[in-house]
């Protein structure tokens, strides 16, 4: 399971018991959009291969604002 945290500066994940940081820019050079206009399907895809996508995806700006 993948555990993702959102906040003003980037995002916690946790990854097959890895923990680690995205950091606001990464998200934004991988997506080619700003960082409030991704959404946590986007930020879930950079993470894993084949992710489980579930639900509507929702922008970050929406989850941090």
């Amino acid at each position: 399971m993948t555990s993702l945290a959102f906040d003003e500066d980037g995002v916690d994940v946790v990854y097959e018991g890895t923990e680690f940081r995205l950091e606001k820019v990464l998200i934004e050079e991988a997506t080619d959009k700003r960082y409030y206009d991704v959404t946590d399907h986007e930020v879930l895809q950079i993470v894993a291969e084949h992710p489980e996508l579930t639900g509507e995806p929702r922008r970050i700006g929406d989850i941090v604002g």
